[in-house]
Order: C-alpha cells, then structure tokens, then sequence
C-alpha cells in the first residue's frame, strides 16, 4: 500500500489549511486511516483518525479545530485544519491499517510526510 500525503504548506495563526492522503496499491483493504504529526524535537502523536465506516478519533488538542473525513471509493482522507495555531507545526504523516494483495494478515501503512509550518 502507497499513501500519498499533500497538502501542506505555510499559513499564518488562525489560518485553515486542509490535507489529503491517497491510498494505493492491489486489492487492498483498509480499516481504520488516520495523520500522526511530529513536532521539532518531539514524539510522534495521533492527531486523527477514522474508520471505514466513518467512526473518527481526535486528540485533544485539535478535538474542536480539525475535522477528518474520508472517501471510500477513492481510498482517500481528508484532513481540513482551521483556527491554525504554531503549536501545530510539524510533519503529518498519513498512516492506514488493513490488507493487501493476497495477504490476509492486517498491517499498518505509512506514507511520507507533508510539513505544516504555522507562522506569521
């Protein structure tokens, strides 16, 4: 499974951005998709994430600011991010857990990161 994350760029505080990632690859099936973000100098950490049948998770601290959402059909999610704030610079990560080809046995994906710098 290939995920392709875009999306990200600069944008001012209290600024909205929105990211997508694309899933790909041969007969797969994923279940739960989600972005993870990494700060300068800090772990990596859950920022979102949903299931196939569109149950979502948040972190608490983008809880009222970000919402992610997905298509199915185009193996893709989406992720709109607004009232922006620096604290939320870093790298996002798109990540997917399911199936692939002829392997019955789940795995977890991830695709390369896209950078979010939030600055004035």
């Amino acid at each position: 499974v290939q995920l392709q994350a875009s999306g990200g760029g600069l944008v001012q505080p209290r600024g909205s951005l929105r990211l997508s990632c694309v899933a790909s690859g041969s007969r797969i099936g994923l279940n739960r998709m989600g972005w993870y973000r990494q700060a300068p100098g800090k772990q990596r950490e859950l920022v979102a994430s949903i299931t196939r049948g569109g149950y979502a998770n948040y972190a608490d601290a983008v809880k009222d600011r970000f919402s992610i959402s997905r298509d199915n059909e185009k193996n893709t999610i989406y992720l709109q991010m607004n009232s922006l704030k620096p604290e939320d610079t870093g790298v996002y990560y798109c990540t997917a857990h399911g199936t692939a080809g002829l392997d019955p046995i789940p795995a977890d994906y991830w695709g390369q990161g896209t950078l979010v710098t939030v600055s004035s």
